[in-house]
């Protein structure tokens, strides 16, 4: 097996990453909140994680904390970017 180098964690603007709508219907608004006043004493702890798809990002996990994100009038977002499954 190849060595595969560490995925660093990086900015990502908020504006650029397209939530899927099955991963929208899933959004709670109290668990946004909680890690929205999380975010504001103890920053965001967890990057979440996206896959590119052309020239935009797709979330793959952290919907609340990039909602939380979104919701403090943040214009990024720490992420990491994974590949794709291949199927």
């Amino acid at each position: 097996m190849a060595d595969r180098k560490p995925m660093k964690d990086r900015s990502f603007p908020i504006a650029g990453i397209y939530v899927p709508v099955k991963r929208r219907a899933t959004l709670d608004p109290d668990k946004v909140a909680a890690i929205a006043e999380s975010m504001l004493t103890d920053g965001q702890k967890t990057p979440v994680l996206v896959r590119q798809d052309g020239d935009r990002y797709v979330l793959v996990e952290g919907l609340h904390r990039l909602e939380a994100a979104r919701s403090l009038g943040e214009a990024a977002i720490v992420g990491t970017l994974v590949q794709a499954r291949r199927r």
